[in-house]
């Protein structure tokens, strides 16, 4: 049986993976952005982008946009790369049959 990634598969981690892998490799969201995509409070989503960054998934950078700090968001290489994974892992959960080639 396949092993689900237990940093991804809590169902709060799960869709802010989701959400940034629709970004394109390499861009980044504002946290505010995020946290309305997701209805989550600041502190809930915080608490998610931490798991999430100290295992390598995502990239947090502060920064200003003007006078105004910005935090933005993105999925790493190895963020996408376990998202990857962890889909395909479901795929095979949810159809357990190998499948055939066809000539």
């Amino acid at each position: 049986m396949t092993e689900l990634d237990p940093v991804i598969h809590a169902q709060a981690r799960l869709r802010v993976v989701a959400t940034l892998s629709a970004l394109n490799v390499g861009d980044k969201i504002a946290f505010p952005r995020l946290q309305e995509l997701l209805a989550m409070t600041a502190g809930n989503l915080s608490v998610h982008l931490r798991k999430l960054e100290d295992a390598g998934y995502v990239e947090i950078s502060k920064t200003h946009r003007g006078r105004t700090p910005a935090t933005l968001v993105g999925l790493s290489r190895r963020g996408r790369l376990a998202f990857e994974e962890y889909t395909e892992a479901i795929r095979a959960l949810l159809d357990p049959t190998p499948s055939k080639e066809q000539p």
